[in-house]
């Protein structure tokens, strides 16, 4: 692992997948001016609208997702994660997976992971989450890539962040960047989204890079944004506020190792 700089990306993405990623394109390059070589995408980058219309252009957004991802890479010549899009079930065509992945500056495939845990919460600003109605749960812990000079990165998806096992399982692995891209809700956003993200990079000495999605998508669906990145020690280096943007900052292999001496509590687990 060498130093290098990193991006978060935060953006409002809508109903309309061609306009979602134009703006995406748009960042990323802004992302890449500043000279990152890992970029991370929000949950939802492609889409953001109504499940049923989520579940009629399944196909269809997944394949010109995963088309963009690798023209990204490849043009771009970085690393890069696409936080969260719909994919198809096979076996269920009422549903799709929540897909994220990594793709490398060659376009090739690095890693890959169908969201665990879904957002099935009634939010008390009176907006209501199903994410089970449309979307089926993946059924393997998020993996792990040893990306060389990158580091060791772990992959997970928004409400994910709220479940600490499957950070320590991502640390067991050997991670030292943990990627969180979020489309977290404004109302619960406000209170727990910086506080979990610290939380995750203090118990498990990690960096974390969390792209997220901001503002109004369609009708009452509000995001909290504030994309971040958090050093092992859980300072937060950089964010985007409620904007849109791109959060940058450098991932330092000399800081992850001087803290993970200072606090060694990953070698002190005993269960």
């Amino acid at each position: 692992m060498k130093s290098y700089i990193a991006a978060a990306v935060c953006m409002t993405s809508t109903p309309d997948l061609d306009n979602n990623l134009t703006q995406a394109e748009e960042l990323i390059e802004l992302a890449v001016n500043q000279g990152a070589k890992l970029i991370g995408l929000p949950e939802n980058f492609s889409f953001l609208g109504d499940d049923q219309e989520k579940i009629a252009q399944v196909e269809n957004i997944a394949i010109k997702s995963e088309k963009f991802l690798i023209r990204m890479a490849q043009r771009f010549q970085i690393t890069i994660l696409g936080g969260g899009f719909p994919t198809p079930v096979m076996e269920d065509k009422s549903k799709a997976h929540n897909t994220a992945i990594l793709i490398n500056a060659n376009g090739l495939e690095l890693a890959r992971y169908d969201k665990v845990h879904l957002f099935d919460v009634n939010v008390p600003d009176g907006n209501n989450y199903h994410e089970s109605n449309t979307v089926k749960a993946g059924s393997s812990l998020p993996p792990v890539y040893d990306g060389g000079d990158l580091g060791k990165l772990g992959l997970s998806i928004c409400y994910d962040v709220r479940f600490p096992e499957v950070y320590r399982h991502l640390s067991r692995e050997g991670a030292e960047i943990l990627f969180i891209p979020a489309a977290f809700t404004a109302y619960t956003g406000k209170d727990h989204w910086q506080v979990l993200l610290q939380a995750r990079a203090i118990e498990n000495t990690c960096y974390v890079i969390a792209p997220a999605q901001t503002g109004n998508h369609y009708a009452r669906r509000f995001t909290h944004g504030h994309a971040m990145i958090i050093d092992p020690w859980g300072s937060i280096l950089t964010t985007t506020g409620s904007q849109t943007g791109v959060a940058i900052a450098e991932i330092n292999p000399q800081r992850l190792q001087q803290v993970r001496q200072q606090m060694p509590c990953l070698q002190h687990r005993v269960f």
